[in-house]
């Protein structure tokens, strides 16, 4: 068969091959020259680990020629544990006759990084098959190995560094990566801001650098290397590397020889100083910027190492640094929303609770844990009239600025209703109506996927004058009473939904308190800390009531020493207040008949009475507000008439009667005959109001006393 075109080569080098093996000079020759001139590393080793033949590559990697290598061992060419090791493994390879590899990291070249190479050792059989010589062929592959170690750097910074939502705790994760793996040591400084979630501020040219100690870790315990430590200000000149890394934004290389480092260690005596001491030899400064803005420089040194930074270490340390600054820019926005849900939170509950004659109360509010951020609670203590309070608590379900602003609008909304005198069903049904219209809004908003609002509400009115506690809830836990002397107990409440749920109505619950008793409001977040039902939660409250405190700030710190052990994992809002009476000579009650008639009496009786509480001064004020309210109820109003005075921080004049229709004020022209009654009143009232009864209405005046603060 006649062979094909491409078999052509081939049998031309099976001839050439053949002819060859049929001249073993021209053979011999060649297997010669091709081992002489190998540029790998390669030799032959006998059984006693003594050198056969040795390539060129192996006698310029070891910079001695061949036949100062033959009949010798490798660890007497090059004394060292590399080359004993390598022996080690020969002599492996020799007893098993199985081929292994090394990874042996070799020496620096001049200024260069340490070389690394992998070496294979294969056995050599004899024609009996048995196991007589060793092969060693090396390959350098410091490239990939460094390539590898740096991809290996980035993946640990990824892993390690951010792991927290804190400026600080990022700094030092990057500082503690980096240390040992590229840098001796190495610092992280910030810009003042970022310490407490501000924007970082522009600086102006010319006025240096101000930075504010993040991190640093060394190979050194005690990091001794350092003039500044943790969290203390360092102050750069416009000449020093950090200063212009930051004006530049970009890194830096600079051996200690270099005139920068020079010219910045001669400014700065003390960091010169320890330069010199521990020996540093290679400095980089590295930019932390994120998102466009500038946050802070790194510099990393070494002085343990032999081998100077170089380029490759720069380009690593700009993408470490720029991954580290991205987590520390998180953690700086994370900051500055979590400062601003908390300064709104605050903004919007109350900063301290109003003085009543009705309670004295107490309250504790307490944020969760950062990671979940402020949350929607809140508490508040509302003088009403007739001397009574309104108290209250309530949560919006979730956490953060969403939150905090709907709790802002609903405290708002609960004080606007309680200034109209509604009762507590009356007003969560309107806080209700309030909740679902915010819920339509947000919904035809472009806000996300955020699920509707829902909140909880108690509202409790208290009235010092009857003792009578008023209370209806929304979807939220009941408040505890403890009177004097008595075992603390649950307020027997008919529990609405939630707000923003609807459909059910609203129930109010009555009940007389004695003076003296603990009404105690709060929140689940305090019930349910720990993970603990509801149920459980509010008898551990009941068991804290159930030991009598001093005062209602007293009774806040032991409920929350008992069921808080640690801080919360939501919201925390808590109001305790302790009732009070008014006296019996503090209040005053006539019936009067509904007849024009009783006006004049109903002055002089209110005359005595105020000459009685030594408030002359009042009288005749208190004469012209009780003659405009007795005149309106008997002329617009129904049978029967009473009139209330009070003294309290204010006196409070009340006129009730059986209408349910309110009076309103209007601007009387200049023929008018009347119209001005009710003006008359506004002008010589701190305040004045309509509240609504189950038989009519009452209308009332509040006139400061004398030497009293305004209401």
């Amino acid at each position: 068969m006649r062979s094909g075109p491409a078999e052509a080569p081939a049998a031309a080098a099976a001839g050439l091959w053949r002819s060859h093996r049929a001249g073993p000079g021209s053979y011999g020759a060649l297997v010669e020259e091709a081992f002489s001139q190998c540029h790998l590393p390669v030799a032959i080793y006998d059984r006693d680990l003594r050198t056969l033949r040795a390539g060129l590559g192996m006698a310029r990697v070891l910079g001695v020629r061949e036949d100062g290598m033959l009949g010798r061992r490798l660890s007497e060419i090059m004394p060292g544990p590399l080359c004993e090791g390598a022996e080690q493994a020969m002599a492996g390879v020799l007893a098993s006759g199985a081929p292994t590899t090394l990874r042996v990291l070799g020496a620096a070249r001049s200024g260069g990084r340490p070389r690394v190479w992998s070496v294979t050792l294969s056995p050599l059989r004899d024609g009996s098959g048995r196991t007589c010589w060793v092969q060693l062929t090396a390959l350098d592959t410091t490239d990939q190995y460094w390539a590898r170690e740096r991809l290996a750097l980035l993946n640990e910074v990824s892993a390690r560094v951010g792991t927290t939502l804190d400026v600080v705790r990022t700094a030092q994760e990057m500082a503690d990566v980096v240390t040992g793996g590229l840098a001796d040591l190495v610092t992280v400084d910030l810009l003042e801001p970022l310490f407490h979630g501000g924007e970082p501020d522009t600086r102006p040219p010319g006025t240096g650098l101000v930075l504010r100690r993040a991190a640093h870790q060394s190979v050194l315990p005690g990091v001794p290397e350092t003039v500044t430590r943790v969290g203390e200000v360092d102050h750069y000149p416009e000449c020093a590397p950090p200063a212009r890394c930051l004006a530049t934004g970009r890194a830096s290389l600079h051996p200690v020889l270099d005139r920068e480092i020079r010219d910045w260690a001669a400014g700065d005596p003390a960091r010169g100083k320890l330069m010199r001491i521990h020996g540093v030899h290679s400095v980089m400064v590295v930019p932390l910027a994120a998102r466009g803005t500038a946050l802070g420089v790194a510099v990393l040194a070494r002085h343990r190492r032999a081998e100077p930074f170089d380029e490759d270490d720069l380009l690593l340390a700009e993408e470490v640094g720029a991954r580290a600054a991205v987590a520390v820019d998180n953690a700086r926005r994370y900051a500055r929303e979590h400062a601003t849900a908390f300064a709104l939170q605050r903004s919007l509950l109350p900063h301290r609770l109003p003085a009543s004659q009705a309670v004295q109360a107490a309250s504790h509010y307490l944020p969760a844990r950062s990671r979940a951020r402020v949350g929607g609670d809140w508490f508040d203590v509302i003088p009403l009239s007739g001397a009574r309070v309104a108290l209250v608590v309530g949560d919006v379900v979730g956490h953060g600025l969403g939150a905090s602003a709907t709790m802002g609008r609903l405290r708002s909304a609960v004080r606007a209703l309680a200034d109209v005198d509604l009762p507590p069903d009356e007003l969560l049904v309107h806080l209700d109506d309030l909740v679902t219209h915010l819920a339509e809004e947000d919904a035809g908003a472009d806000t996300g996927p955020e699920p509707g609002i829902v909140a909880t509400c108690l509202y409790v009115v208290y009235a010092p004058v009857s003792c009578r506690c008023t209370a209806a809830s929304a979807g939220h836990p009941p408040p505890v009473v403890a009177g004097p002397g008595a075992a603390a107990e649950l307020l027997d409440l008919t529990p609405g939904p939630p707000l923003g749920v609807g459909g059910l109505p609203f129930e109010t619950t009555e009940r007389e308190l004695d003076p003296g008793s603990l009404v105690v409001l709060c929140t689940d977040g305090l019930i349910t800390a720990g993970g603990r039902h509801v149920d459980t939660g509010l008898d551990r409250l009941r068991a804290v009531l159930d030991r009598p405190a001093a005062t209602p700030e007293e009774g806040c710190d032991a409920i929350l020493a008992d069921l808080l052990a640690e801080q919360p994992t939501d919201d925390v809002a808590l109001l305790v207040a302790r009732t009070r009476a008014l006296a019996a000579d503090q209040v005053a009650t006539w019936d009067l008949p509904s007849d024009p008639a009783a006006v004049a009496p109903a002055r002089a009786r209110a005359a005595d009475r105020l000459a009685a509480w030594g408030l002359e001064e009042l009288v005749f004020t208190a004469e012209l507000v009780v003659s405009e309210l007795v005149t309106n109820a008997v002329r617009y109003g129904g049978a029967p008439v009473r009139l209330r005075l009070i003294r309290d921080a204010t006196l409070i004049c009340e006129v009730s009667d059986s209408s349910s229709t309110s009076p309103h004020l209007r601007r009387a022209r200049t023929h008018d005959e009347g119209g001005r009654g009710l003006l008359l009143v506004a002008q010589l009232s701190a305040r004045w109001g309509t509240r609504h009864t189950p038989s009519g209405k009452t209308i009332w005046a509040e006139i400061a006393l004398p030497g009293g603060d305004p209401v």
